[in-house]
């Protein structure tokens, strides 16, 4: 005997309706029938009996449900308790650029720790998402938030979390056409993320594709400290709509229209296909998932 066939057994004893039963457990009544058939045959008596076209528990089936749920009901226990020590001893390592950890993310973790105190996060910063995937790959994170067009390695499972809107943006006395062509922005001062960073690469890659090339520029390694350089004067940058919502919205910054204003970044959420999927892990890729839904909600509402 096994649980799936005690649970049957228990569910059907309750019902005294096989088709009932297989409804309620997602199984096919034959299935029902079959584990009866194959719990009776390894107790030697039977469990049930009609009498006419009514169901009914046998002396032996009323006698033996009592252990059964005893014996449910413990291995529900054990299975709760091996469950909750996983959470208290569990940890996991969660990788994300900077911008995904200040605007995307904070919501997420407070849901989680409120959620699973025990649990212990460790945050490893991932400047690229090719820095990422290596250590999806070689086991350092257990999982990893990037942003990316292309398409993922085979190693890894990716889901689509949201889309990222990309905005050109510089402060508003800075001199700069409030609409531009590509070969405009060639000559301009750029501030640029470090080389690898999803939306510098989509950048050069789209100017490259019209042979436009950037002659002045410099590269941050914190966001917040390139966003602070734009906003003082020194440049334009190109970044993600939820860094610079709000300084658009109070005049700190203005949005330059350029050709290919519409292109897109998603973020992803990405695990190791070979990863064990621990509770924990479960919990926090399913609270994930819930967060992005509304956060898709509240986008879809502001249009």
């Amino acid at each position: 005997m096994d649980m799936k066939q005690l649970k049957t057994f228990q569910t059907a004893a309750i019902t005294l309706n096989f088709t009932k039963t297989a409804k309620m457990l997602n199984f096919a009544q034959s299935s029902v029938t079959a584990q009866i058939k194959a719990l009776e045959a390894e107790l030697q008596h039977p469990l049930f009996e009609r009498l006419g076209k009514k169901l009914v528990l046998t002396a032996t089936g009323k006698e033996y449900k009592k252990y059964v749920d005893q014996m449910l009901r413990l291995n529900d226990e054990a299975l709760q308790k091996i469950s909750d020590k996983q959470f208290r001893t569990a940890s996991l390592t969660i990788g994300a650029q900077e911008s995904q950890c200040t605007y995307r993310l904070p919501r997420v973790l407070q849901l989680f720790k409120s959620q699973f105190p025990h649990v212990k996060l460790t945050f490893k910063p991932a400047h690229s998402d090719d820095s990422a995937r290596a250590l999806l790959d070689d086991g350092t994170l257990d999982l990893a938030f990037i942003m990316d067009v292309r398409k993922t390695p085979e190693t890894l499972l990716t889901e689509t979390l949201i889309i990222e809107e990309l905005k050109m943006v510089a402060a508003p006395e800075y001199a700069i056409k409030s609409s531009v062509t590509l070969k405009d922005l060639q000559n301009e001062s750029f501030l640029l993320t470090e080389i690898g960073c999803a939306y510098r690469t989509l950048l050069e890659q789209t100017l490259a594709g019209e042979n436009v090339f950037l002659h002045n520029s410099i590269e941050f390694v914190s966001i917040e400290a390139l966003k602070q350089c734009v906003i003082a004067g020194l440049g334009v940058a190109f970044l993600p709509a939820m860094v610079v919502n709000k300084e658009l919205h109070n005049g700190q910054l203005k949005e330059i229209i350029w050709p290919n204003e519409h292109i897109q970044l998603y973020t992803q959420i990405a695990w190791h296909k070979n990863k064990q999927m621990t509770p924990p892990l479960q919990a926090f890729i399913d609270l994930t998932r819930n967060v992005f839904k509304e956060e898709r909600k509240k986008a879809i509402g502001s249009y």
